[in-house]
Parts: structure tokens; sequence; C-alpha cells
């Protein structure tokens, strides 16, 4: 399995240069749906190395207004606000810099007749869907497909290596080498959102 760190950027700039015709592994992550504060609501992403590398903590009511993803370091990653319009949900994530104040638009979701949701970049055009969430609400197991249908990223329940499956809320994500990890971690607390498990 590959050795997981919390910011792209440093995984980038440790792993060695691929040889020609090789590809990288899918990067495994073990994502826990609870939070590690007392009393508080929210998930914790561990590496495949078992360290902590993200963390998500929603201090107010289950299925809040607004969430911040985190590094390890407790440092804000990405803001995620729901957005209501009647009965009409979205919900919109920002990137933070570094400084953890100022934003940028980076994606929306919104839910999807079929038990799914659509994820639009910023940017991409109103209608314009660039990924999708493919799975029934309620459920642990989903994959998150690009628009041209490739399977980029698959969640679900962890098995241990004797076979043993897992709580429902103790879940396997696996992601593709050729997409932003950072963006289907993003996609998959939006999900958690929606599906009010946050």
């Amino acid at each position: 399995m590959a050795k997981v760190k919390p910011l792209p950027e440093a995984a980038a700039a440790s792993s060695p240069p691929s040889q020609q015709g090789e590809q990288k592994p899918p990067a495994v992550y073990t994502v826990w749906m609870k939070s590690l504060v007392f009393s508080g609501n929210g998930c914790t992403v561990y590496g495949a190395d078992g360290c902590l590398a993200y963390r998500v903590d929603n201090y107010g009511c289950r299925g809040g207004r607004e969430v911040f993803f985190m590094d390890r370091g407790g440092n804000n990653l990405i803001r995620i606000q729901r957005k209501s319009f009647c009965m009409f949900r979205r919900w919109e994530a920002c990137l933070c810099f570094d400084d953890g104040e100022e934003t940028r638009p980076w994606f929306r979701v919104h839910r999807t007749w079929k038990n799914g949701a659509a994820v639009a970049m910023h940017g991409s055009g109103r209608r314009a869907t660039t990924y999708k969430i493919d799975g029934c609400s309620r459920k642990s197991d989903y994959k998150i497909s690009g628009a041209d249908g490739a399977i980029v990223a698959a969640i679900a329940r962890k098995q241990t290596a004797s076979g043993v499956v897992l709580g429902e809320d103790v879940l396997t994500l696996t992601v593709g080498p050729e997409v932003d990890h950072l963006l289907v971690l993003g996609l998959v607390v939006v999900f958690g959102l929606i599906n009010r498990f946050l």
C-alpha cells in the first residue's frame, strides 16, 4: 500500500520518479465516521500507515450548515457550506488558503433523484457535471466517477485481513492515482453531510 501524507505536495515530493509505463498504485484511506472530539460530530481519516491524516469536526448539530475539513495539524483545507432554497439543497466547497481565512470556490454538489449526487467544479458552467457519486442513500458503499463514467474512487465497509467486516461507520476509501485525493475526500465528507452521517 502507498504511504499517505496529509498534503498532496508532500506526497509528490517524497515519491520517486515513476518508470515509463509504470502506474502508481491507488491510495487507500480508512474513514471513521466519528469525531475525535468528545460529543462532537464529524469524521476522521487515517492513511495507509495508520496515522491520522485528516479530520472533520462539526461542533454544532449533526448535518450543520458549515463544516471544515482539516489536516492532522488542525489547519483548514476545505470549507463546506450547505445552501438551502426551499426543498432544494446544495453544498458548496471552498479551498482554504494558508492562513485558513481566505477561501476560493472549488466545487458544488447537489443530490440527484437516483440516490446519488452530481458534482460541478467551480467555473465549469451551471449545468456541467464533472463527477458523479453513485450509491444508495444511508448506505456505506458507493463510487465516485468522472464525466466519462470511469470510476475514480470507491468507498466500502472496511474488512480486516481475516475477512471480518467492521461496522457501517468504518470505511475503506480507495482513490485512483489520476484524481486529486483532497477533492475525493471532500466529496466523501459532502456525501456524509447529505446523508446526515456527520
